[in-house]
């Protein structure tokens, strides 16, 4: 690699120290493409689409700049972001990629032109990303210390471009630690094409790179970044886990304004109507939502007695709205009203400080379309184009491989409110390659609502609360955690990373006098010496109906639901009715919607429920009675919340009951076995001395005494760690993100000096090895229903993309979501395949292997119906 140079200022001085839109106007003016470019098979060609017309190079690179200046913007990195987007494709100049691209779409003739090649073997295998790269740390890196960690992150974005931010020091299997960064830097420049295509490019483009390199800011707006992160970091120490991960994330903020802006580029100009479908920002004003939510409230009727504690929870909201942006607790015990109480703090706050969107996190899609439907009704009333104010992303149809066709189908977030599910924002934060990362950006200026927060992956603790933090000290966001079991982020480790809440950010004045207001169950603790039987229980579960008209019995597993079901169906006391994860998403609504008419009848119709924990949090039903087998207390509460939810009774009864251990194994359930070994033990702590918790096992002295136990319980697993069969060594996603000790250290040892470089992170290593959730899973599109098989008729028909992208949305409604070796067995019996080659998207074949009391399963039942065969 050629020695770092110095370089001479060309762009003109009036915007070597211009605000954003003035550089925007300047990019526009010394780039704009020619007007024949794109017409000739000789100009420099970035992208081709169907119908033949050519994207020039200079107008994509042009583009990309102008939009992701404009995204990073939001980070105080507008020139930053103009630099990337210049430069991330530089290396489509060299005559390598122009041969191919052109050849691959039929500009080049194989009999005419002498250019030609066989374009399908060389897909992805021509180096365009590293040479970018290479110009900024060539002519910025040899500037002095703070002009080389600019030139680092710099590099590091346009070189991930298209595999996600790649490792800076990385230890190999048996291998000694490299410096994959440098090694990239130094790749041959007859590989990277940089001499080349320096000759080749344009050179106004060229010029106005460089102008960007020598400005002031490009180097001095990272100092400021890494001054202001180390300001805030415990002891100041440079060497701390969360500084070094911070640094992190604002390396994924940059990133993720390149790739969002090269997307939307790209998708554009390939499918031109779909951008007519952006909103860009453009929404509908905070004051007309405002409104909509204020009238809506106003127009609200009373019904049950525990309406004015809601309505005085809902007041809280709104009061607390007009404090500064921060970090705040919203504690609430299960019926309190949280949804649309949350949703007014979120809209007043957003107002009064300016923020760009509302971003709606909950941990389960059970109940997001509930959620969700709640708010749009409100704004999105009749008359309002539907879609235009809220949009779900919880989809699992696409692939974690990104596909070209999933480039066109994903999400960015471009919303005023968003729903979408803890997977997806840890994704967002975590995850591998660029689809995830793509969103990272709308994080700032936004409030996030984090409901259930207490269902947070614990081996995410660390890095979360070093990433709220982030985007709420830097990025100008609000975080709320919403939760009725409030777990203790803000008392683990300090050194590794503990979310800081301030002093009196409790959105409630008074939660032990809450919680006393809203009692209106009372847990009674039934376990006994070698537990129940699925026989008694289901015995019990019929007694239940029997005495308060309605029983939901909450277990742990799908095996354990299917078994009581059966039981309690051989009885005619009581409808019975199953729930489980086994069905998609509008067979699970239409059950509770049957459920819910049922319980609102005066009086109620006997009814009685049996589900896996999917309907324990935020699933508005109200039960007469509970049966909880033993589990976390923060589950056990939130069980209790789905019984006697409106008060209609003086009491209602939650049965906490210890299934025989032949009939329930959790081995591979850790979360769920630690989780029930320390509430056991609060438990039996409570009954020896209730008042020592208030009087209430489930109260907030019970939860905190939980919490301290089950954290203390699961403190090594809070860093999220990796095994040596994922990465080649044991180590934990906390450290690669961070210092990277490991690796650091070994480098040290082979190479007898540290790596020349600042930023030492093993970002690709860390995230192959996240999963949001331990065992991914993917979507399968079921036949449930005539609207389920005709959905997928019409997706196995869909060749256009605008077709297939809202043919998408509705599939979400029909998807279920399975662990790997149930789609190996699915797949081995014949019945999954893909809507297309090459689609990635999965759909059952057979409605056999789909029933209408436990949705999908591995083997068949009833009379065989083959839909739709994708031809293949």
């Amino acid at each position: 690699m050629p020695k770092p140079t110095a370089i001479a200022a060309t762009m003109p001085p009036h915007y070597a120290h211009s605000g954003g839109h003035e550089l925007a106007a300047h990019l526009q003016k010394v780039i704009a493409p020619d007007p024949q470019a794109g017409r000739s098979r000789n100009s420099f060609v970035a992208h081709v689409r169907g119908d033949g017309k050519i994207q020039s190079l200079e107008s994509h690179l042009s583009g990309v700049s102008q939009l992701a200046s404009e995204l990073a913007g939001k980070f105080g990195l507008t020139t930053q972001g103009a630099l990337v987007g210049l430069l991330h494709d530089l290396g489509k100049y060299s005559a390598a990629f122009q041969a191919y691209i052109q050849s691959a779409t039929g500009l080049l003739n194989q009999d005419e032109d002498e250019d030609f090649v066989e374009a399908a073997g060389l897909k992805g295998k021509i180096d365009h990303s590293t040479s970018g790269a290479q110009l900024i740390w060539t002519e910025l890196a040899g500037q002095g210390n703070l002009a080389s960690v600019a030139a680092q992150i710099l590099a590091l974005c346009i070189a991930s471009h298209h595999s996600g931010l790649i490792d800076c020091l990385a230890q190999p299997d048996n291998k000694p630690a490299e410096d994959l960064f440098t090694k990239r830097m130094n790749k041959s420049t007859d590989k990277t094409h940089l001499q080349e295509v320096l000759g080749k490019a344009n050179q106004k483009l060229l010029e106005t790179a460089r102008g960007l390199l020598v400005r002031q800011e490009t180097t001095q707006a990272f100092q400021a970044w890494i001054s202001k992160i180390l300001g805030k970091v415990p002891g100041n120490d440079p060497r701390s886990p969360i500084f070094q991960q911070q640094v992190g994330l604002l390396v994924r903020s940059l990133f993720s304004c390149l790739i969002d802006a090269d997307r939307i580029d790209t998708a554009d100009f390939e499918h031109p109507g779909r951008a007519r479908h952006r909103l860009r920002g453009k929404y509908e004003a905070w004051e007309v939502l405002v409104q909509r939510l204020e009238t809506h409230l106003k127009g609200f009727t009373p019904r049950h007695p525990i309406d004015a504690l809601r309505q005085d929870v809902s007041r809280h909201c709104l009061a607390g709205a007009a404090r500064e942006k921060g970090i705040y607790t919203l504690t609430v015990p299960t019926g309190g009203g949280k949804t649309l109480a949350s949703l007014r703090f979120a809209l007043h706050h957003a107002l009064k400080q300016g923020m760009d969107r509302v971003i709606y996190v909950i941990p389960f899609t059970s109940i997001i379309d509930q959620n969700a439907q709640v708010v749009r009704a409100v704004l999105e009333p009749e008359g309002v184009e539907t879609g235009s104010v809220v949009l779900e992303h919880h989809s699992n149809l696409t692939p974690e491989q990104q596909t070209w066709r999933s480039k066109i189908l994903s999400e960015n977030w471009d919303a005023p409110v968003v729903y979408t599910t803890s997977v997806q924002l840890l994704e967002t934060l975590f995850g591998a390659g660029t689809r995830g990362a793509r969103r990272m950006h709308q994080l700032a200026n936004s409030v996030l609502i984090l409901d259930e927060i207490q269902s947070l992956p614990v081996n995410c603790v660390h890095l979360f609360n070093n990433t709220m933090n982030y985007l709420t000290d830097f990025c100008g966001s609000t975080v709320v955690l919403c939760t009725a079991t409030q777990p203790l982020l803000d008392q683990v480790d300090p050194y590794k990373g503990a979310i800081r809440v301030p002093k009196d950010n409790e959105l409630m004045p008074d939660v032990k006098r809450l919680f006393d207001d809203l009692k209106r169950v009372e847990v009674v603790n039934r376990r006994k010496p070698g537990g129940w039987s699925q026989d008694e229980i289901a015995a019990l579960a019929l007694q239940e109906t029997q005495t308060s008209g309605s029983c939901l019995v909450i277990v742990n597993t799908k095996k354990a639901a299917q078994a009581i079901y059966r039981l309690c169906k051989e009885s005619s006391l009581a409808e019975v009715f199953h729930l489980s994860t086994n069905m998609c998403p509008a067979h699970r609504k239409s059950i509770l919607s049957d459920v819910r008419a049922r319980l609102d009848q005066v009086p109620s119709t006997p009814t009685l429920c049996i589900s896996t924990q999917l309907i324990e949090a935020g699933v508005d039903v109200d039960f007469g009675s509970v049966i909880r087998f033993t589990a976390g207390l923060d589950s056990i509460a939130q069980a209790a919340g789905r019984c006697n939810r409106n008060g209609r009774a003086k009491q209602g009864l939650v049965h906490v009951v210890n299934p025989c251990a032949a009939d329930e194994s959790l081995d591979k359930l850790p979360d769920i076995q630690i989780g029930r070994n320390v509430a056991e033990r609060v438990l039996d702590d409570y009954e020896a001395d209730p008042e020592k918790f208030g009087n209430n096992c489930i109260g907030p002295e019970a939860m905190t005494s939980y919490y301290k136990n089950y954290f203390f319980a699961r403190a090594n697993d809070m860093s999220y760690p990796v095994s040596a069969k994922q990465i080649g060594h044991d180590d934990t996603l906390l450290n690669l993100l961070s210092t990277n000790s490991m690796a650091l250290a070994d480098y040290k040892r082979t190479k007898r000096q540290a790596p020349m470089i600042y930023m030492r992170q093993a970002f690709m290593s860390a995230a192959k090895a996240f999963k949001a959730i331990d065992a991914p899973t993917r979507g399968v599109i079921v036949p449930y229903t005539t609207a389920g098989k005709d959905l997928i008729n019409d997706l196995c028909a869909a060749y256009l993309p605008e077709k297939e992208f809202e043919l998408l949305r509705r599939a979400q409604q029909f998807s279920v979501n399975v662990f790997q070796n149930v789609l190996e067995s699915l797949s081995k019996a014949g019945v999954v395949r893909e809507i297309r080659t090459g689609a990635a998207i999965l759909y059952l074949t057979d409605s056999r292997y789909y029933s209408s009391e436990f949705g999908l399963s591995e083997t068949p039942q009833g009379n065989m119906e083959i839909l739709y065969v994708a031809s293949q």
